[in-house]
């Protein structure tokens, strides 16, 4: 899919085909929309990082709370998103034995407990003992610094979710 089509889509279209680049926040891509035309991918790519920075830190931890645990809940009763099921897969995190299912159960709650929202990180650059290590790691950090990792993390993601996109040339049901 090249940019002019991309800039060629209707609102409901391009809601519709980017609308979980960044998780459950079909908002963003809605917002973006209207900066249409799009020079390229990362034009694109800027205006998503532009609107999650725009947001205060309390709508920041909203944007963090949208996303699932690693291995938690939801990947258990089936209910993740495609792309995050996708992703917790490559990373290794669907085939968990019972003993690392307890492991980041206990890790995933002492962290939610610690900060308000679930651990982030880009799980298609990790393996699960990276992903074990860092959450360990990240526990250690303040609030503030800890949202700011987790925003980081949450644009690598939606980087890579647009480049999917894009330049796999994925159509929907348009």
């Amino acid at each position: 899919m090249d940019i002019s089509a991309v800039n060629a889509l209707t609102y409901e279209e391009f809601v519709e085909l980017f609308g979980n680049v960044v998780e459950k926040s079909p908002i963003i891509s809605a917002a973006i929309w209207s900066h249409r035309p799009f020079k390229d991918l990362t034009d694109i790519e800027a205006h998503i990082t532009e609107f999650i920075h725009s947001l205060s830190d309390s709508g920041k931890e909203g944007l963090l709370r949208c996303h699932p645990d690693l291995a938690g809940r939801d990947l258990q009763s089936g209910t993740l998103t495609r792309e995050s099921r996708e992703e917790q897969s490559q990373a290794g995190m669907t085939a968990l034995d019972s003993a690392e299912i307890l492991l980041m159960h206990r890790l995933n709650s002492e962290y939610k407990e610690r900060f308000g929202f679930p651990f982030i990180i880009c799980a298609r650059l990790n393996n699960k003992a990276d992903i074990v290590r860092r959450l360990s790691e990240r526990l250690k950090n303040d609030r503030a610094a800890e949202r700011e990792l987790a925003i980081e993390e949450v644009k690598k993601i939606s980087s890579l979710r647009l480049h999917n996109i894009v330049l796999s040339g994925i159509q929907t049901k348009l």
